[in-house]
């Protein structure tokens, strides 16, 4: 089986990370993966997506997608632009701290995820995506929860190693409705 995922939102809410962490995941469990991000020219504020296409067994020919199984939407134009491209019966994980509009698609399944008032629940609301990340992760189950606690290990590692145990509480912030 093959997975194809898309992460949007603004330059600075961890949209690349989110989809980085997800091909770590794969390729922990020796899945085939791959990931494509994109960016316009600003950093922070300025458009921001990637996809991650993840296998079961097969190699994984073209990194492209104009269909995916899943996306992640961060802010109100992610959700314009490509809640379209969520197949049929796919799920769309929006994330309600900034996006009060509703999808309008009625075929698919939507995930809310209130990210900024769950990590505020840790004092630091910059864990927002990790927030999102463990929504996403525990909800599709494309790779085990073991191998998103090796990625978050890794990531937060070295210098960044104070931010692992907040990380680690963001990842099982989110519960199901």
């Amino acid at each position: 089986m093959t997975n194809k995922l898309f992460f949007a939102g603004a330059g600075g809410q961890g949209v690349l990370l989110m989809g980085q962490m997800t091909a770590y995941a794969a390729m922990a469990e020796d899945k085939p993966v791959t990931f494509l991000p994109s960016y316009g020219p600003e950093m922070r504020g300025g458009t921001c997506n990637c996809t991650v296409v993840v296998s079961d067994d097969k190699p994984v020919s073209c990194p492209l997608i104009y269909e995916a199984d899943a996306i992640v939407v961060m802010n109100v134009p992610s959700l314009i632009k490509f809640e379209p491209m969520v197949k049929k019966g796919g799920k769309l994980f929006v994330n309600t701290s900034l996006i009060e509009r509703k999808p309008e698609r009625t075929d698919i399944t939507v995930v809310n995820v209130p990210t900024l008032e769950l990590a505020e629940e840790l004092g630091n609301t910059r864990a927002a995506n990790i927030v999102m990340f463990g929504a996403f992760m525990r909800t599709m189950n494309i790779v085990s929860r073991e191998s998103c606690e090796k990625v978050l290990k890794k990531i937060f590692s070295g210098r960044k190693e104070k931010y692992l145990e907040l990380n680690q509480k963001a990842f099982d912030l989110y519960k199901a409705e």
